[in-house]
């Protein structure tokens, strides 16, 4: 079933290239499962927005028996309505996962399944609301988000964007933690403290800086723009710019491989004359 367009609808969807293209993967996908036809109209068929769908889907994901789904749904809405930049955030993080993930073949992928995604929008709307002084709601989106997606970030931590969480199981991001536009992070990581202490105590991350696979960057520590940190690693010391660390504890082993690792995903080193993996 096709929802019949307003004029003014019409005209956000002619210039919205991104939104058209998850709305016609929506209609393929209704053609080619009808069993999922209900799911796929619900989730972007009945919205005239891409920032519309968002807000029902991760609803939808942390529907809740203490918090009627409608209500979650109508606080994303309002929150979007005082934060309209928002909607620019969804667009970026979604062309970030269709451009960096192998395993994407469609815009709409993320939308509808992946809970990195899922779980970084959820962010973005807790974060509004702790500017807003609405503390309370955003630690309990966290705790949702937590519980029911297995991602952990502090609605006060600082987020760029064009951000990818690929797989994003086990990420921890701390308090005051900052991450900038178009970093890559995959499942496991920790940007975390490095015991009790408080103030100003988690990482800042540079833009284009890609994160392998469980590593851990403890500390108020600075990892440069486009560094490559090595998957399993453990860094507890400032990382220049462009340059690739691994090991436990991290050392530098060379060149970050490229430009932009964090666009590139490439998950191979080559460090003091030797090619290994990380």
């Amino acid at each position: 079933m096709q929802k019949s367009f307003t004029a003014a609808e019409r005209h956000i969807k002619s210039h919205d290239p991104i939104w058209s293209q998850v709305r016609r993967e929506a209609d393929e996908i209704s053609a080619a499962e009808p069993a999922l036809g209900g799911f796929i109209y619900a989730t972007v068929l009945d919205h005239a927005r891409l920032e519309d769908a968002v807000c029902h889907r991760l609803a939808r994901r942390l529907q809740h028996s203490t918090l009627d789904t409608g209500l979650l749904h109508k606080l994303f809405g309002e929150v979007l309505t005082a934060n309209p930049s928002l909607g620019d955030a969804f667009r970026a993080d979604l062309m970030a996962v269709a451009k960096r993930d192998p395993a994407c073949s469609r815009l709409i992928e993320p939308l509808l399944y992946f809970k990195g995604f899922h779980a970084l929008e959820t962010y973005r709307i807790a974060h509004a609301l702790w500017k807003a002084g609405r503390k309370d709601f955003a630690l309990y989106l966290q705790s949702l988000t937590s519980r029911f997606l297995q991602v952990d970030i502090h609605p006060a931590a600082e987020i760029g964007r064009g951000i990818m969480f690929d797989h994003a199981t086990g990420i921890v991001i701390g308090e005051t933690a900052v991450i900038g536009d178009n970093c890559s992070m995959l499942h496991g990581v920790t940007l975390g403290g490095t015991g009790n202490e408080r103030g100003d105590r988690h990482p800042k991350i540079g833009r284009g800086v890609m994160v392998g696979a469980g590593a851990k960057i403890l500390g108020n520590i600075k990892v440069g723009d486009c560094a490559r940190v090595a998957a399993g690693s453990v860094v507890l010391n400032d990382v220049a710019p462009r340059r690739t660390v691994a090991g436990v504890p991290a050392r530098e082993i060379g060149f970050a491989g490229c430009e932009e690792p964090a666009l590139a995903m490439d998950q191979m080193f080559v460090g003091d004359g030797e090619t290994s993996h990380d």
